[in-house]
């Protein structure tokens, strides 16, 4: 999703220094637990959009996890804070930042479980490799995961959702948890993201799975 622009939001931004790192770098890696304060396990979400998903997972464990939401376009990170602060989620980072290059923020096994939602489905072939669950980025996703990490990914495309699970089978991952339909597959504590909510609403069904790293 591409929003336009608002060049207030520049200015804006920084009253949200506490929670937003708008220009993350290798100074991160192996920095998360002090960053945070504690020793919480550390989940991250790539793509946090407008920080409905992450802002509603920090507030349901607020004492037990830490939070990194990932997103590239600063406008849409403006959102994400606003809802972390006005909730008072204390256990909440938010980067501006490309998933790209999400080795130079993460040391080796930093990382306890990672959060795909609603990934942007690259429907032409020549653009597979920029699909967030392409195996380059499960190469990637190993490396800062801990040993016996996750990766939850929900998507409400079909076509997506069957090459990832073709991805995770390639690199050889354990799929557990998978639903065609999640509304009605029983899962409980389900957090939507605004995406979701609006495609539920129009009886989409949505994937999801959990995969083991």
């Amino acid at each position: 999703m591409r929003l336009r622009k608002k060049p207030w939001i520049a200015k804006a931004i920084t009253g949200f220094s506490d929670i937003v790192l708008q220009n993350p770098g290798e100074e991160l890696q192996g920095k998360w637990k002090g960053l945070f304060g504690n020793d919480l396990p550390v989940h991250a979400e790539l793509g946090t959009g407008k920080g409905r998903f992450i802002a509603g997972m920090a507030d349901e464990y607020r004492q037990q996890v830490n939070f990194v939401g990932m997103e590239a376009q600063r406008d849409v990170v403006y959102y994400a804070a606003q809802k972390v602060c006005e909730q008072e989620l204390i256990n909440v980072r938010l980067l501006v930042f490309d998933v790209n290059h999400i080795l130079t923020i993460f040391a080796p096994g930093e990382v306890d479980r990672l959060y795909i939602n609603f990934c942007d489905p690259w429907p032409k072939n020549r653009h597979a490799k920029r699909r967030l669950t392409h195996i380059e980025f499960l190469k990637k996703y190993q490396c800062i995961l801990k040993p016996g990490g996750q990766l939850w990914f929900k998507t409400d495309n079909r076509p997506l959702f069957e090459f990832s699970l073709d991805q995770f089978n390639e690199f050889g991952l354990t799929v557990n948890s998978v639903t065609y339909d999640l509304l009605h597959s029983g899962f409980e504590g389900n957090v939507m993201t605004e995406y979701e909510t609006k495609f539920s609403s129009l009886g989409q069904p949505i994937c999801r799975c959990e995969v083991n790293f």
